[in-house]
């Protein structure tokens, strides 16, 4: 199985390597879009389905928090996971990401098994990538 990515950060060299060490970890990635900003997020949002988002927070015009309250106030948006990452690593940073609806948070630098880790724990899948037991072989059926 593999996923809809979106990569939001105002460095162009960044969402590079983000992009890389998510490839690096083997997470199976099947489109990995890019925004700028979280106004730029928001627009790839309203044309594309995404599974995960990965959004830095210091970025102009809307910043990752922002991006955070616009995607709670979303009936469609508000259930997409969203991972900050950020090098700013301190307690209340973290809290404030957390109480904003993140479900995950990876200072940086990280590495490509930290990367992983998180993204299937977001996500909700095992280790391999995939949903828990495929119902459909366990012979119960309700009709």
């Amino acid at each position: 199985m593999s996923f809809n990515v979106l990569i939001v950060d105002d460095s162009n060299s960044m969402r590079s390597v983000i992009k890389k060490i998510i490839s690096l970890s083997g997470f199976k990635m099947d489109q990995c879009m890019e925004a700028e900003n979280g106004r730029e997020a928001l627009d790839i949002l309203g044309k594309s389905w995404v599974d995960v988002i990965i959004s830095d927070i210091n970025m102009p015009e809307m910043n990752g928090f922002q991006l955070l309250n616009a995607l709670k106030d979303d009936d469609l948006l508000k259930d997409i996971p969203v991972i900050i990452v950020s090098t700013e690593s301190r307690e209340g940073r973290m809290m404030e990401a957390y109480s904003l609806g993140a479900k995950g948070f990876i200072k940086k630098p990280f590495l490509p098994e930290e990367i992983r880790k998180i993204l299937y724990d977001v996500i909700g899948v095992n280790n391999h990538g995939e949903y828990g037991n495929n119902e459909a072989d366990d012979g119960d059926f309700d009709f």
